[in-house]
């Protein structure tokens, strides 16, 4: 597997020739739009965490153009359908999952709101467990750390976390060292972080902080990527 990072939460994850796309907040990102641009992004899916434009963000276009399947929860999917005419989708809700050709995809809880740039409800935010190739991802989307991340690491051999950190509007620094704790993972990959001004971060002093609590952080720049 191999994983890219576009800035803030958008994330490309490929594996066995399929890509899939994560959050893709693109043409108003100025981290992404800095590495990459909307129309030369590929996509099979497209996993959307909550409706908040900056996770929401391009994915009726990339969906149109690409035709992916959209998996999100039922208010984002159905929302796709009446707004865009997009019903290229499969609604997920929280604890449940779908089996697909190269993979599994799992809803999970996130402790956070959701509605989109037009006001409509958004339904529960979320994240995703993504297994495939032996490989799990867990993508926590924007949410403080909460009690049930134990049982994530539980029921999962998670290889790589992906865990927001910039505060504010989700958990800062510290809440992500207690999150790593309770879920386990072989290694932890911050977003959400930087891409506005009420959002910046040492990074560096949170990768430390992560060493010294016995956690493995790994930092992507935009546009940067790492093997799973």
């Amino acid at each position: 597997m191999r994983l890219t990072f576009y800035g803030h939460s958008a994330f490309q994850l490929e594996t066995q020739g399929v890509v899939i796309q994560i959050d893709p907040f693109i043409s108003d990102n100025p981290l992404a739009s800095a590495v990459t641009r909307l129309e030369d992004l590929a996509a099979d899916v497209i996993l959307v965490t909550h409706a908040h434009g900056d996770h929401f963000g391009d994915t009726p276009a990339l969906a149109a153009r690409t035709g992916a399947l959209v998996l999100a929860n039922y208010e984002i999917t159905e929302y796709l359908a009446r707004h865009h005419g997009i019903t290229h989708t499969q609604s997920l809700n929280t604890g449940g999952g779908l089996d697909l050709p190269w993979g599994r995809v799992t809803n999970t809880w996130a402790l956070h709101s959701s509605s989109f740039p037009d006001g409509a409800y958004g339904g529960m935010a979320g994240g995703f467990v993504v297994e495939a190739e032996g490989r799990c991802v867990y993508v926590a989307g924007d949410t403080a750390p909460f009690a049930e991340m134990a049982w994530i690491g539980d029921s999962h051999d998670i290889d790589l976390a992906i865990l927001p950190v910039g505060d504010v509007f989700t958990m800062g620094p510290e809440g992500s060292v207690r999150a790593a704790a309770l879920l386990r993972a072989a290694g932890i990959v911050p977003c959400h972080y930087d891409t506005f001004p009420p959002i910046r971060v040492d990074i560096r002093a949170w990768a430390e902080r992560m060493r010294r609590a016995g956690q493995a952080p790994f930092v992507l720049a935009p546009g940067q990527s790492m093997e799973i």
